[in-house]
């Protein structure tokens, strides 16, 4: 058997208060489909149990004594009773199967419209594959607990209980047995359901981990190959899904084992009775319907034991996933307003974007990638911001466009904190250009129309001639409509560049954010852009990051960021002669009319 580590087989207390809260609070929307369950629920469990008393009487009245029409008559009684208990299992199973898939929707929908509220901390923190995971998978636990819950669990104790007064009704010192059989199958059960509590929250991390090792190598593809990395990578995903084999392996022994012990106890059980109610019926103290009445009694009474035992069976692995969710539920995004804040509207045409002491601090870092920032950008300006890799231009971007949150000081548009405006006015004042160019699948419409889905094709030409775009999608068969793969991964660097550049123009933003938008386009295609986008964006806040001094020679005003922190300001040829970081910067580029 696979060794299992001592911190997988803890039982954490807190893990059933979480699965309880959550069923609670997704349950009790749905009061009334729950109340019908249950009616239906008891109505075919009742019958279950009425049904070996009739095939009691059959027996006793009908055949020993030789009344065929008895026989006849209850056999029609037996035959409507089974009726009413199809019906209702029919009734019940329908009911349930579409309330777990109800609850699976809702709290899928809880799970994903929580994680779209993260800022890049909190999903860092969880990290995608644990997201897609806890997503998916874990809500799939739960979804399958209610299913099996309110088809096994709710008639369990209902036929436990009548089984017992009905075997109580018909031997009294035979039903004796039950109080050596219920007991021996409580205790298994409990033994190894409390070792696979902890079993199953290795099973999760594992899954985990192999979708995050997938994720990886299907995202770095090229690299892969590039490298001849193959067989490394085989060993890589074989050491992720061999783990989960081998914890995977060691949940299914312990359930293998649950099955063998339940039937040897019930085994067991009926041999006693046999045993017993011979003897009983040898000495004319029991009659031979009553037994096999006792006989049925007992395995309707074990089974409801055994369906209790598959639930506790799910309980474990669900009692995990309802605490990795959670977990994401419980997580308060960096980016909420204080209680009482007024989101408002930016007011006014012309825009002022200010940057006021501002300093970013990734989670656990021991010192600011961004500190003591100042400056402000105008409307109708352009304001370069250069440094060397590594120095937060796109931090910068990012705290702008609230995908970071500051750790001090402030962002302001008009005055205000980004932090307090309403996110979709915020969204509608900013077009945001990331470093990396990223579509997504559908059409170059559909992308195009991300931040404006009412804008219509003229609109949308006029986006991609700014962009340089127009010539390579008018040349594609579908034009607009031409499909887009996830990702881009159809369309080249440079396409997938200008049509991001497209879709932030398209809302006709009043500040424009441009991560290094002219890395991957040649120098022709570049200069055009950049004179395309200096007519585009009149009006405008626009905030360039490059690390190319080249491409901002012309620009209102260039900030230097050197290690975070604003090495200079002023335009390009006042930070020539008075910012060593800049003209270090110059230097180092081939193009020689950097300088001039």
């Amino acid at each position: 058997m696979a060794h299992i580590p001592e911190t997988m087989r803890r039982i954490d207390p807190k893990r059933d208060v979480m699965l309880r809260h959550i069923l609670y609070r997704q349950l009790r929307k749905h009061r009334g489909r729950i109340s019908l369950l249950v009616l239906l629920q008891f109505s075919q469990t009742a019958a279950a149990l009425y049904l070996p008393e009739i095939n009691a009487d059959i027996i006793d009245d009908g055949l020993l004594a030789g009344d065929t029409g008895e026989i006849v008559r209850l056999g029609g009684v037996m035959g409507a009773v089974t009726l009413l208990q199809a019906l209702g299992a029919l009734g019940a199973l329908y009911l349930g199967s579409r309330l777990a898939t109800d609850v699976g929707r809702d709290l899928r929908d809880e799970v994903f419209q929580q994680v779209l509220t993260f800022s890049v901390q909190e999903s860092g923190r969880f990290g995608v594959p644990s997201l897609m995971t806890r997503t998916t998978n874990d809500v799939q636990q739960v979804q399958a607990l209610v299913a099996m819950g309110t088809t096994l669990l709710v008639p369990a104790p209902i036929m436990c209980v009548g089984g017992v007064v009905m075997a109580l009704d018909q031997d009294v010192p035979l039903s004796s047995l039950l109080l050596v059989s219920v007991p021996a199958l409580g205790v298994v059960s409990v033994l190894i359901t409390r070792r696979m509590r902890g079993v199953f929250r290795g099973m999760q991390d594992r899954i985990d981990e192999v979708n995050r090792v997938v994720r990886e190598q299907i995202a770095g593809i090229r690299i892969v190959r590039a490298f001849v990395r193959d067989a490394d990578e085989r060993q890589r995903f074989g050491r992720a899904s061999g783990d989960l084999r081998d914890v995977s392996l060691y949940a299914g022994r312990l359930m293998a084992l649950m099955l063998p012990a339940v039937m040897l106890i019930a085994n067991l059980s009926s041999v006693a009775v046999v045993w017993f109610g011979g003897h009983r019926i040898d000495d004319g103290d029991l009659r031979i319907g009553a037994l096999t009445a006792f006989l049925g009694y007992l395995a309707q009474i074990l089974a409801s034991v055994m369906m209790a035992t598959l639930i506790f069976m799910v309980v474990p692995r669900a009692e995990v996933s309802a605490e990795r969710i959670q977990a994401v539920l419980a997580t308060k995004p960096v980016a909420d307003r204080p209680s009482g804040t007024v989101a408002r509207e930016a007011s006014g045409r012309r825009v002022l974007l200010e940057i006021r002491g501002a300093e970013y601090r990734y989670p656990n870092a021991q010192e600011p990638v961004l500190r003591g920032l100042n400056f402000r950008v105008d409307a109708s300006s352009v304001t370069a911001v250069v440094g060397s890799t590594g120095s937060g231009k796109s931090t910068l971007l990012g705290l702008v466009a609230q995908l970071h949150h500051t750790t001090a000081g402030s962002v302001l548009v008009d005055g205000t904190d980004v932090r307090d405006l309403d996110p979709r006015s915020l969204a509608r004042l900013i077009g945001y250009v990331p470093q990396q160019p990223y579509l997504f699948s559908g059409t170059i419409a559909s992308n195009l129309r991300y931040g404006s889905p009412n804008a219509d094709d003229e609109e949308l030409w006029h986006a991609l001639e700014v962009a340089q775009a127009r010539d390579f999608v008018a040349e594609l068969g579908l034009r607009l409509d031409a499909p887009v793969a996830q990702g881009g991964a159809n369309f080249s660097g440079g396409q997938c560049r200008r049509l991001t550049i497209a879709r932030a123009l398209v809302p006709r933003p009043r500040i424009c954010l441009f991560d290094d938008i002219f890395a991957s386009l040649d120098h022709a295609t570049a200069a055009r852009l950049r004179a395309s986008l200096a007519e585009e964006t009149k009006g405008s806040a626009v905030v360039v990051t490059t690390q190319q001094v080249s491409t901002v020679r012309h620009a209102d005003r260039v900030v230097v960021l050197d290690q975070g922190a604003v090495a200079g300001s002023g335009t390009h040829a006042e930070l020539l002669h008075s910012c060593e970081a800049y003209r270090q910067l110059a230097v180092s580029q081939p193009e020689a009319e950097v300088l001039a």
